[in-house]
């Protein structure tokens, strides 16, 4: 489905969402210039809510909610409350372009990941224009998002298609602030039953599932050098809303 060879290792960070933004428009970025496949997890430093590339409505109070920070997505989909959760973002080179197909690929080590953590996953069956009369990207699952048995969404991903290249990221719910989605969304979080883990315990999980199950030639770990930093940081007004 993906390139052989050693995937590129980013090792968690916890940053802005601006930063966090920046870091995925980076990484497509490297992937176009003839570099490896990555994949990183992150967190944010401060609730955020991220907008999909094509979102030009939403309610009008996210502006001003107090201690949340807005950020424009590279990808599609509706809006995500970054807040009790943990994200993804992975680049490569899919062989084909069936999108339903690669979703399927890219999400495989997600499902084995939660598997282990006693949560299987499959992928949900609302259609893309349905999703897109929703604000919040967690108030529907399509073809591109993984539910709990319950049906409940657990994980939320989106893509953008650069060419042949693929930036893929997504949110995986752990524990969603209950008051601050009412004030955003005016409606619960998806009714999800507690992982067995924490995010600290889930993350070399995730990393071990995914030299498994996505990444063929295996995962290098390498840190962002200061010069690269550096690139990311011109990135960021691009993420601003």
């Amino acid at each position: 489905m993906s390139e052989a060879g050693p995937w590129r290792w980013i090792p968690p960070i916890t940053a802005a969402a601006a930063t966090q933004m920046a870091i995925d428009r980076w990484m497509l970025q490297q992937l176009l210039a003839g570099g490896p496949p990555l994949l990183r997890l992150y967190r944010w430093s401060a609730p955020a809510l991220s907008l999909g590339r094509h979102q030009q409505r939403w309610p009008a109070h996210w502006r001003h909610a107090a201690g949340v920070e807005l950020v424009r997505r590279p990808s599609g989909g509706r809006a995500v409350l970054h807040a009790g959760e943990l994200t993804y973002a992975l680049v490569l080179r899919p062989e084909q372009r069936d999108r339903e197909a690669v979703y399927r690929h890219c999400c495989r080590w997600l499902q084995e990941a939660l598997a282990l953590a006693g949560e299987p996953l499959q992928f949900g069956v609302a259609s893309p224009a349905a999703a897109a009369q929703r604000s919040s990207c967690f108030a529907t699952a399509t073809a591109a998002d993984l539910v709990s048995a319950s049906g409940a969404k657990r994980i939320g991903s989106a893509q953008l298609w650069h060419g042949g290249a693929l930036l893929q990221h997504g949110s995986l719910l752990l524990d969603p602030p209950l008051s601050l989605w009412k004030q955003l969304f005016g409606a619960d979080p998806p009714p999800l039953a507690p992982l067995a883990w924490s995010a600290d315990q889930l993350e070399p999980l995730l990393r071990r599932a995914a030299e498994q199950h996505l990444c063929s030639g295996g995962l290098l770990s390498q840190p962002l050098s200061p010069a690269e930093w550096e690139a990311v940081l011109a990135l960021e007004p691009l993420g601003r809303v």
